[in-house]
């Protein structure tokens, strides 16, 4: 295959300077924002922080690691030799999936629950494009530093909804209804939305030399029944799989880790209850606990994070308990415990270089089962709720259109499907690593 002779690196110069190209004049937006945020902290301080909200931070982090990340993988010998590699589809996959959830705010500079205008944005097929006039901002002659600051981000970084843009299908310039003129001091704009005529004065559009400006949105993958576009909303779902999956690895990990070393350490009466609890868990429907703690706590990102992670981990405890008991009977394992090495030195020092292979490759596994079981959750309307865009939610608020807007339920459902399948495929690929490392 021609993927197979492109290495890792390759790909991952040719996103950066994508990135870099397409969003050039957004990347210079945000730089000239962030420096005249740091100029007005030693002005106006308090007035200042009240500007400061999850997306201004979250493209303060994009924009700083769009120039961290290259040298850190430039500088890093380790990294060196893993980005050397030939590439295959599930790493390209797992690169691409990364890339969005690192710098999703770069990628699509839009609110993923923007809409406007609905009659003229919704149910667009992929590659659509549409017409767009933008109204001139107020501006006052007494505005403040903090007040052209507050505009500077309104620009930059979009919001859920913008009153200053106005979707339209076609327009036309007119003094009296009816004839064209260039002047447009005297002039209304009529635009047609859905075939509904509607008017406003020329004075009120941006404009360029007596004509006013028509821009144009383009939808990639088409747009939903409210006219969010599904591209951004693709994106951004992919953070949302990506941090659920983490969070309720991480978690997982926690409890089936440091559950299996105190039942395997202590033994007797805690190796007993700890078994039995761990048996519990496994007999229990796993759809009964999720729906009793959504119940109890709200359907919303912590809550699927803690409920993803408490429904996972008894696998883990199985295996790393079974591990541990093993290394016991090592030497090296009780010359240490004989020299007086503490619990913690013991699992860290002794015990977690060891069984690291088994954790990873059961971790990587586990992941792809999170992710699937939160967009199952979506689907049902029991995952993170309507804040954020999920594939599950994209999925199931798809069925309604599927006969008219067939992109709506295939494009997320293309997407979960390949992403699950890379992540799996990579965990093999690390099993087998492991293993001939072992038999050799």
């Amino acid at each position: 295959m021609i993927i197979s002779k492109i290495k890792i690196w390759y790909l991952l110069l040719i996103l950066f300077i994508l990135l870099i190209v397409l969003r050039f004049n957004l990347l210079i937006g945000l730089v000239e924002l962030y420096i005249k945020f740091i100029g007005l902290i030693f002005k106006d301080s308090k007035s200042l922080f009240t500007q400061i909200d999850f997306r201004f931070i979250d493209n303060f982090i994009s924009l700083v690691l769009i120039f961290v990340i290259p040298f850190i993988l430039f500088f890093s010998k380790r990294i060196k030799k893993v980005i050397n590699l030939p590439l295959s589809f599930s790493e390209l996959i797992i690169i691409l999936l990364s890339t969005s959830f690192i710098f999703a705010p770069i990628i699509t500079n839009q609110h993923p629950e923007f809409q406007k205008n609905i009659s003229v944005t919704k149910l667009l097929p992929p590659l659509s494009k549409v017409k767009f006039i933008e109204l001139k901002a107020a501006i006052s002659k007494s505005q403040t530093d903090l007040d052209n600051f507050a505009m500077l981000k309104k620009s930059v970084i979009p919001e859920s909804f913008n009153d200053r843009l106005i979707f339209i299908d076609s327009l036309r310039l007119s003094s009296s209804g009816s004839s064209i003129t260039k002047d447009i001091d005297t002039s209304i704009v009529e635009y047609f939305q859905n075939g509904v005529m509607k008017s406003l004065s020329a004075l009120d559009i941006v404009s360029n030399q007596s004509q006013p400006i028509v821009h144009e949105k383009y939808f990639i993958l088409g747009s939903d029944e409210y006219g969010r576009d599904i591209f951004t909303r693709i994106i951004y779902g992919s953070r949302i799989s990506v941090l659920v999956g983490i969070g309720s690895v991480l978690l997982s990990l926690l409890i089936g880790v440091g559950m299996a070393f105190i039942a395997a350490q202590k033994g007797g009466i805690a190796d007993l209850i700890l078994s039995r609890i761990t048996d519990l868990f496994l007999s229990f429907p796993a759809i009964f606990l999720v729906i009793m703690i959504l119940a109890l706590f709200g359907s919303n990102l912590i809550s699927v994070i803690i409920v993803l992670g408490l429904s996972g981990w008894m696998s883990l405890f199985k295996i790393v308990k079974s591990e541990i008991l093993s290394i016991k009977k090592k030497d090296y394992f009780l010359s240490a415990e004989l020299i007086g090495l503490p619990n913690n030195k013991l699992l860290i020092r002794e015990i977690l270089p060891v069984i690291i292979a088994p954790i990873i490759v059961n971790l990587v596994f586990q992941f792809t089962n999170v992710i699937l079981a939160e967009s199952a959750l979506s689907y049902l309307g029991l995952g993170t709720g309507t804040s954020y865009p999920s594939w599950g939610a994209m999925i199931e608020s798809g069925q309604e259109y599927i006969t008219q807007s067939w992109w709506m339920i295939f494009i997320p459902g293309m997407v979960l499907m390949i992403t699950l399948l890379s992540i799996n495929s990579a965990g093999k690929k690390i099993n087998e690593f492991y293993n001939s490392k072992f038999q050799l």
